[in-house]
């Protein structure tokens, strides 16, 4: 079974939530934003305490709307003052959000359990072998970076760019049970401003993500986990005309959803609530 550190992911245990820290000044939720060690652990501890099972870290910000290019170094010191200040302050595992290798490298020598990759291993062509030789699980996200697909916006396209991650990995000899993969809410866009998305032309970008979370279950064709971050999107505040701090309920309505057809890690901005919202699905479905 898949586990990233001693916590198992899968259809047959319970869904996880993974909290999400940014040690990223430029990330689009400034209430996600903790950049010194004191903030780092004390944030740890307390999604712990509320209910989290994984912490996600991330150094440098990949949303597509916003102009986040850092140094590989400045990423690689962020990641390692948040890495070692999670793992220092709680028992949880720490996955680490980043699409470049070196990065990944270095993190993983600072103690990190798994690898969150939004660009599916085919950013940079090193990364693979990285998680390859590390043995530890990687959360493969859909992206093209041709944009060559037909009806990239439909599920059929999230799947097709899945499945070519899938043969990288496979290449790679990344074992089947270290895979997790995660259908990129918010990076398939008309436009952007990183190489970090996925241009789409054939949906309206907001529409694309609704009808990725109506359809998760199609996901389960290729067999593999399924984690997904809906938290405080920018599909919600365009549909709602909201403010980040604004969409919490639409959040958490989506989590919900995502849960029922199917996701297996759900990754939160909000982790007391979203656990709350779970514990009562869980009592009542």
């Amino acid at each position: 079974m898949t586990a990233i550190g001693k916590v198992s992911i899968g259809d047959q245990v319970p869904v996880r939530v993974m909290g999400i820290i940014n040690a990223s000044p430029e990330s689009f939720y400034k209430n996600s934003i903790k950049i010194t060690n004191e903030e780092i652990a004390k944030t740890s501890i307390k999604m712990q305490d509320n209910g989290a099972k994984i912490i996600d870290v991330g150094a440098m910000s990949t949303a597509p709307y916003l102009e986040t290019i850092i140094s590989v170094e400045e990423e690689t010191k962020r990641m390692e003052l948040a890495v070692k200040a999670v793992k220092s302050s709680c028992d949880l595992p720490v996955s680490v959000d980043t699409p470049r290798s070196s990065v990944a490298k270095e993190a993983i020598t600072f103690g990190a359990d798994a690898i969150n990759d939004i660009t599916g291993l085919k950013y940079d062509a090193n990364l693979a072998d990285i998680v390859s030789e590390s043995r530890l699980p990687v959360i493969i996200g859909a992206f093209d970076n041709n944009q060559s697909l037909s009806a990239l916006g439909k599920i059929s396209g999230t799947i097709k760019t899945l499945k070519q991650s899938l043969l990288i990995a496979k290449r790679a000899k990344i074992t089947n049970d270290n895979i997790i993969i995660d259908p990129s809410i918010g990076f398939f866009r008309a436009e952007g401003k990183n190489p970090f998305f996925t241009r789409i032309k054939d949906l309206p970008w907001y529409i694309r993500d609704i009808e990725v979370i109506s359809k998760l279950n199609e996901l389960k064709t290729l067999s593999k986990p399924i984690c997904i971050s809906i938290s405080r999107k920018s599909f919600i505040g365009s549909l709602f005309n909201l403010k980040t701090k604004e969409r919490l309920i639409p959040s958490v309505v989506s989590e919900v959803i995502s849960v029922l057809n199917g996701a297996n890690i759900i990754r939160t901005h909000d982790v007391k609530e979203t656990v709350q919202a779970l514990t009562m699905l869980e009592l009542l479905h």
